[in-house]
């Protein structure tokens, strides 16, 4: 038979269950407002985070850290190359990404310059100048050409390195990639300085069709195109000498990649995945996910149907006019050394 309980032992068991109750709801309560209250996670973040993933995924074998020969970056030194010497220019480049931090906070080194020229260097051979720019999309050039001993390249920390393309539908934002595209990005910086880009426009538009996904992936047994999931046009602005863009890195053409066809001006932004076309361009930007809702737009306007080299494709109707903007000024140089002695790197 079953002992009747006492008064106490009925308190203290209320108690017990009056204490788990207070206990559970106060972390209900507390998840609820970190819920409600945690800063949310920004499309440049998100975009940052995707290029960290898809950089390291597919640059095993160190393409993008890349740098142009034959040219001194001027500015702040935030770590002397007379005592920091290091055996090649990626090696100088990694030092510069090392000093970025994982947060959201501005890069301790957005530029570097190497010597690697072992006897145009002389003394100078390996020196590795790390440096902090005024202004990272007007980096600070003190010499270039053939006769200048020195690579230099830049870094873009998280939020930085964003240029807006401009449409009569919209702007999308595009996240450059300098330590891939080098040579790109400086032609990019160029038009940005020049202020303008009479002549730059979208002409050709083809939408996902049915044989990729919103997401951008390959629907099983669909063809690849067309339609070829693009929009195509050309950075060749009026007044503006263009030289060819040398091969960089191809990484895999993903949704959003925005890369040159062949040695430029011409250039696509895609709107799928595209592995089948086995690395085959070079990709020098990443737009900004919630702005391919502008690029989908595009590709949905009216086009007549073309054929280029055996090839059905949908030219558009009316062109798009495209400008290239900047959207903001890169972080200040702050509590920088001043320049010691004659050797490069202006510091």
């Amino acid at each position: 038979m079953a002992r009747k309980q006492t008064g106490p032992e009925i308190s203290r068991y209320g108690f017990l269950v009056l204490f788990s109750m207070a206990t559970i709801s106060c972390c209900m309560v507390y998840l609820c407002f970190s819920a409600v209250f945690r800063p949310p996670i920004s499309s440049t973040e998100f975009l940052d985070s995707r290029v960290s993933d898809d950089l390291k995924r597919e640059d095993r074998n160190g393409n993008c850290c890349r740098g142009i020969e034959h040219l001194e970056l001027w500015g702040g030194a935030v770590k002397w190359g007379s005592e920091f010497k290091v055996n090649s220019s990626k090696d100088c480049c990694l030092a510069c990404k090392g000093m970025c931090s994982d947060d959201s906070g501005p890069c301790l080194c957005d530029s570097w310059v190497f010597c690697g020229d072992k006897l145009a260097c002389g003394d100078q051979f390996g020196e590795c100048w790390l440096k902090k720019q005024k202004d990272t999309l007007e980096p600070e050039q003190r010499d270039s050409g053939d006769h200048v001993m020195w690579t230099s390249g830049v870094v873009f920390g998280r939020g930085e390195g964003i240029v807006g393309f401009e449409t009569q539908y919209g702007t999308f934002h595009v996240k450059l990639l300098p330590d891939c595209a080098p040579h790109s990005i400086s032609y990019v910086l160029e038009l940005l300085a020049s202020r303008h880009c009479v002549g730059c426009h979208f002409y050709r538009a083809e939408s996902r069709g049915k044989s990729w996904d919103p997401e951008g992936n390959h629907i099983d047994r669909a063809p690849y195109g067309p339609p070829f999931a693009l929009i195509q046009g050309t950075l060749g602005a009026y007044g503006t000498v263009f030289k060819d863009i040398p091969t960089e890195a191809c990484s895999t053409i993903r949704r959003g990649s925005v890369a040159w066809v062949d040695s430029g001006p011409e250039f696509l932004v895609s709107l799928a995945n595209h592995d089948e076309w086995n690395k085959a361009y070079t990709v020098f930007g990443l737009v900004l996910p919630e702005d391919m809702e502008i690029i989908e737009r595009i590709a949905q306007l009216p086009a007549k149907l073309e054929v280029w080299s055996n090839i059905n494709v949908a030219v558009l109707e009316n062109p798009v006019p495209l400008h290239v903007r900047r959207i903001k000024r890169s972080v200040g140089n702050l509590n920088l050394n001043t320049n010691r002695g004659t050797s490069s790197s202006g510091s």
